[in-house]
């Protein structure tokens, strides 16, 4: 009896960290272990981990959008600074850098005690966990919903408009909501399935009222060819690949062409291909 014992302890312990490991106890000291994490829901439970290793994107790698970086660069000096700020959306169209610009931030402000934490949408309804977990803390965290759009039925949401404005309890002072969408309201113009306009009062109340309680909301727009090239020669300049302008500007149209885009997003792929088809000639 006394080794069924010990065997079902040791199973016992062995169970306990695996169920730690898949889904860990949320503790505050998670956050002294970094500057980057991701938070997701597992069995209804909030799961916070560290993102070991954050993308390394800075903002001068950006172009095209400086008006846009300059906005944000200074509502996020002034979260930093304990000043009044906003809340952000980024909506526009894919590739342009919405994403890129808010991981940018984290690179050049984390040693100014800036920290990230990335939610999914699913993981929204935790939102009010995450406000109490970092309530007390000195660093300035900025929520990152990434990709952020709703279905006309789809009720999370209404968890984000409270936390953004509208709920009894005040959102911590250390604590900023910057999303990105290819949606301007977060919610669809259109039903898909006979594409006719959304025309009762409260469903254009609902998609409004979201997108307003976002204080400041910046639009992107798709680059031409001449933004595309510029952003092609500042990533062939930063990471020094030798090439003739004329011989670099031929393929990247090529490229863009090929790819039917003159995005930010196309024109790094195409640097990442010429710099790795350079690399493999020289081997």
């Amino acid at each position: 009896m006394d080794e069924i014992a010990k065997e079902l302890k040791l199973l016992n312990r062995q169970l306990q960290r695996l169920l730690e490991h898949i889904c860990p106890q949320l503790s505050e000291e998670l956050l002294d272990r970094a500057v980057a994490f991701r938070a997701f829901s597992y069995n209804g439970s909030l799961v916070l981990r560290v993102v070991e290793r954050p993308d390394p994107v800075v903002l001068e790698e950006l172009k095209g959008i400086d008006g846009i970086i300059e906005r944000l660069r200074r509502n996020t000096e002034q979260f930093l600074a304990s000043l009044p700020c906003n809340n952000v959306l980024l909506y526009g169209p894919r590739g342009v850098g919405k994403s890129s610009v808010i991981k940018a931030l984290l690179n050049e402000y984390h040693k100014n005690g800036l920290r990230m934490i990335e939610m999914d949408r699913d993981a929204l309804l935790h939102l009010p966990e995450i406000k109490d977990l970092i309530r007390d803390r000195g660093e300035k965290y900025i929520v990152f919903c990434d990709d952020l759009s709703f279905d006309v039925d789809d009720s999370s949401y209404r968890q984000l408009k409270a936390v953004l404005e509208g709920s009894l309890e005040a959102r911590p002072d250390n604590m900023l909501i910057y999303a990105t969408s290819n949606r301007r309201h977060l919610m669809p113009e259109r039903v898909d399935e006979d594409l006719h306009e959304l025309h009762p009062a409260e469903s254009v109340e609902e998609k409004i009222s979201l997108s307003d309680r976002f204080g400041l909301r910046l639009g992107f727009v798709n680059f031409d060819q001449e933004t595309f090239l510029m952003i092609v020669d500042n990533y062939v300049k930063l990471r020094g690949i030798m090439i003739e302008p004329a011989e670099l500007h031929r393929r990247a149209i090529q490229w863009a062409l090929s790819h039917g885009s003159f995005s930010g997003r196309t024109a790094r792929q195409f640097v990442d291909d010429l710099e790795g088809t350079i690399g493999l000639e020289r081997l």
